[in-house]
């Protein structure tokens, strides 16, 4: 691992009225130049022309110089040129063909924050200035910052809580002395993760706890009146409910992949396509709870911190109809059978057996470089097809083909 490893470290603060004011100006402008750059830059694209950071950055000082925008200038430069950078990596996503054609920033529906670079505020005996203000912010410190960040994002959520986010680099992110353990680790809804060790780890459902709570809430937010007071702090009533929610998941998920990341060189997991998964009206709910993708997501950028390594088996790989013991691979087991006994005469838990075949697909992998395929000849004569892997298809096949996604 090359250098240090940056980290955002994330607190929550409390504006004054003064604060609030400046923050949520500067909010304003930085959408309406992001909007205002991706307008002409839609226009040049339609012209078949290419217009990059460095020609909006010049756009920005001419609409500065304007009437109509003049009000561009009442706040600090710096968020409005980090907008037009987010707007360039945008595009080069797109262009790359990783991501979407870039969308226009919506006032209710946009996250609203400002990114400020070194020059756009001031670290002072541990207190943050942001710039156009004379007052350090008031933040509710929880840890200690491992360095001086070089820029801070400030931020509000729908629930009306203000954050700002430090970038630090932090010299306590390294490799971590090697264990020589694997593990595969097979997602599910009854457990959330089931180990290829025998253990399971509960799955607590933070969206289900707190279902009647957001269902009132919500029906309190349809009888309200549109644009009045009242509907206002019914909406954030109910963003505050989802904010508690998305909050004891994501803490749930940190602590689980940090664990396992600690404890494991290596760590073998599914490639669920969980976009394809949730078109399935029925689970849809259930897998948007148990959040894999944040849960990958945070293994695999964990795994590259400490020295770890994570892999990814074939998403159509039978890991639940396999037996780990001989091969044998069954016909479809309905979703309702936990346990099957092998024709070899050995006891299958479904979720530990699974977990145990995606840990012998991820080895494989690990010595071939190539995804792991189903196989398909008959008890007796088993052996695995290693082959490239299958793209998914339209619709929702992942849930069809896959038989061990669990209520």
């Amino acid at each position: 691992m090359g250098g240090l490893v940056k980290r955002a470290f994330k607190f929550r603060f409390h504006p004054t009225p003064e604060q609030t004011a400046e923050l949520e100006r500067t909010f304003g402008c930085v959408r309406k130049v992001y909007n205002l750059a991706l307008e002409a830059r839609t226009t040049a694209w339609q012209r078949g022309e290419r217009v990059n950071y460095n020609a909006t950055s010049a756009m920005l000082t001419e609409w500065k110089r304007g009437e109509d925008l003049a009000y561009l200038g009442d706040v600090s430069s710096v968020p409005l040129q980090q907008s037009l950078r987010h707007l360039q990596t945008a595009f080069a996503n797109f262009w790359a063909k990783r991501a979407k054609y870039p969308r226009f920033k919506s006032r209710k529906k946009s996250r609203t924050s400002a990114e400020y670079t070194r020059s756009g505020f001031r670290w002072r005996d541990g207190k943050l200035t942001l710039a156009k203000m004379s007052e350090p912010l008031d933040i509710v410190w929880s840890r200690e910052l491992p360095g001086e960040p070089s820029s801070v994002t400030v931020s509000r959520d729908a629930a009306g809580r203000w954050f700002v986010s430090f970038l630090c680099e932090d010299p306590t992110v390294g490799p971590l002395p090697s264990t020589g353990q694997v593990v595969g680790i097979d997602a599910g809804l009854t457990h959330l993760l089931t180990l290829s060790t025998g253990e399971k780890i509960t799955n607590p459902r933070h969206e289900r706890t707190d279902r009647a709570r957001l269902a009132k809430a919500q029906r309190d937010l349809s009888r309200k009146e549109k644009g009045s007071a009242n509907r206002d702090k019914a909406r954030r009533n109910v963003a505050r409910i989802h904010a508690r929610i998305a909050d004891r998941r994501r803490d749930y998920l940190h602590k689980i992949t940090t664990r396992l990341v600690r404890e494991n060189q290596t760590l073998v997991i599914e490639d669920l396509t969980v976009r394809n998964m949730i078109r399935n009206h029925s689970l849809a709910r259930a897998i948007s709870d148990a959040s894999w993708s944040t849960f990958r997501s945070m293994l695999e950028y964990k795994a590259g911190w400490y020295g770890r390594e994570v892999v990814a088996v074939d998403r159509w790989y039978p890991s639940s109809r396999l037996c780990s013991s001989c091969g044998v691979l069954r016909n479809k087991i309905p979703l309702a059978v936990r346990e099957w006994v092998c024709v070899c005469g050995v006891r299958h838990d479904r979720d530990v057996n699974a977990a145990k075949n995606i840990l012998a697909a991820g080895l494989a992998v690990t010595v071939c470089g190539d995804g792991v395929r189903p196989q398909r000849n008959a008890p007796g004569g088993q052996s695995s097809v290693k082959q490239k892997t299958r793209p998914a298809r339209v619709g929702s096949p992942a849930l069809r083909d896959r038989d061990d996604v669990k209520l």
